[in-house]
């Protein structure tokens, strides 16, 4: 899904080599090619590419894994899904629009908005556009009447009519801006509100502020027969090739495709609040505006930024059904990364550790043995977990297994390695059950390298 990627990778900070001048240095290749061999060999069935920018603008290219089941070769014009990262683009277009006097934060979306539509307001207050640009409107992460008919396309039917009907329909369950939520409706909504705004799509608006003005020829919602060629196929954690996705209402939220040569264009805009022509307006966006759940973390214009031991960090990461991205950078020591995926496993470790290598990867998890098990305890594990407001767990019972997958993802095999727990090697997790006095599951503890998460059943 467009969401921060729930690998719940550590956020935890080795100090990279310093310069005599004290200039910050980003590792070596060799030692970024390690990394790769270390995570992407164990962990990734396709491939990475990940590009880096040093504090003097010089950028270095590496890749490791593979493009697709062919001859494609994975390198810095290869075509990924960014995802969520698209939302730091919908906030640059935002910032634009602010700074020429288009729009102010503090407008009410509803102002720009057909009049029949009516968003949902709290106390006298309405959402604004800061509220959705920071992920503190109160709007839910997604909405209810979001049903696919394809899975492994989601969003592709999602329609403007039914996100009118939601939003109309909806009635907020607390005060607003009163708490961070990770909204892909609230972020896909900011787009098109925008996009409303100017008188144009947001496809074509966010070529005319962003993409053109920085010259990102790659970055695309709809591709062009060279790029397809290019474009590497997505795969989904037990390494099968998935469907691209799409997302014509909530194109805001994470539409976008691109390089990792094109995303360095816009890496070394962000780094350089002095650049033309985007440089001060790409700034706006880097403030810290509203607080998260974590006392380390607040969040910019669609950026979330991280304090650690060793500075700053503005990031944000990305998922769709085959891929998963990050982009990074440290303001003060002028440096960033960006890390493209073409598989369903997290790449936020790798991507935080180069750019603050005071942040460790993640270790490898335990190793697991399958054991035998009583299938006719399996039932008692069947249901629905909710693991985030917007993230489900559905578990079932197949031909005698545990099929456990996630919201707009592909099943995979629970393997037991004891009568409540089980892992999935391919996800890297692994998943243990509570039982209630009637001896069925009440709560799924879902695990991960670098923490857990506790999702209660809810059907």
């Amino acid at each position: 899904m467009i969401r921060p990627v729930y690998c719940i990778a550590a956020l935890l900070l080795m100090v990279a080599p310093v310069r005599a001048s004290g200039q910050y240095r980003l590792p070596s290749d060799e030692r970024v090619k390690a990394i790769l061999a270390e995570q992407v060999g164990p962990k990734h069935a396709a491939g990475v590419v990940i590009g880096l920018m040093e504090a003097d603008g010089s950028t270095r290219i590496l890749s490791a894994g593979k493009a697709d089941n062919g001859a494609l070769v994975l390198d810095g014009h290869s075509v990924f899904e960014i995802g969520s990262i698209t939302k730091t683009f919908t906030n640059a277009i935002l910032a634009d629009m602010v700074r020429k006097g288009e729009v102010s934060l503090d407008d009410p979306v509803q102002k720009y908005l057909p009049s029949t539509v009516k968003i949902p307001t709290r106390n006298g207050k309405e959402i604004t556009l800061l509220d959705l640009a920071t992920a503190s409107s109160g709007l839910p992460g997604m909405p209810s009447n979001f049903k696919p008919k394809d899975p492994t396309n989601p969003y592709a039917d999602y329609t403007v009519a039914q996100m009118y009907e939601f939003l109309s329909g909806y009635t907020l369950t607390r005060d607003i801006g009163a708490r961070y939520e990770y909204s892909n409706l609230g972020m896909g909504l900011l787009g098109h509100a925008l996009a409303l705004k100017a008188g144009k799509s947001y496809d074509a608006l966010v070529e005319e502020r962003v993409l053109k003005p920085l010259g990102m020829k790659d970055t695309k919602i709809e591709l062009t027969p060279d790029q397809k060629r290019r474009l590497a196929l997505g795969h989904n954690p037990a390494g099968t090739v998935v469907a691209n996705w799409d997302l014509p209402t909530l194109a805001g939220a994470g539409a976008l495709r691109s390089t990792v040569t094109d995303m360095l264009k816009y890496l070394a805009a962000n780094l350089d609040s002095t650049s033309k022509p985007l440089g001060t307006t790409l700034a706006f966006t880097h403030t810290s505006r509203r607080p998260t759940t974590s006392p380390t973390l607040t969040m910019g214009l669609g950026w979330h930024i991280l304090k650690s031991p060793g500075g700053s960090v503005v990031w944000h990461n990305g998922g769709t059904g085959g891929y998963r991205t990050f982009m990074g950078f440290d303001l003060a020591k002028r440096v960033g990364v960006v890390v493209l995926s073409n598989s369903a496993i997290s790449v936020d470790d790798i991507g935080l550790h180069v750019v603050d290598s005071l942040v460790p990867l993640t270790k490898p998890p335990v190793e697991r043995k399958e054991v035998a098990i009583d299938a006719a305890l399996l039932s008692r594990y069947e249901g629905t977990y909710q693991l985030t407001p917007q993230l489900q767990l559905m578990v079932t019972v197949e031909n005698g297994s545990l099929m456990i997958a996630a919201t707009g993802q592909n099943k995979l095999r629970g393997r037991p390695y004891g009568e409540k727990d089980f892992f999935v090697p391919e996800a890297q997790a692994e998943f243990s059950f509570v039982l209630g006095d009637d001896g069925k599951a009440t709560q799924l503890i879902f695990r991960q390298p670098g923490g857990q998460m506790v999702a209660k059943k809810v059907q």
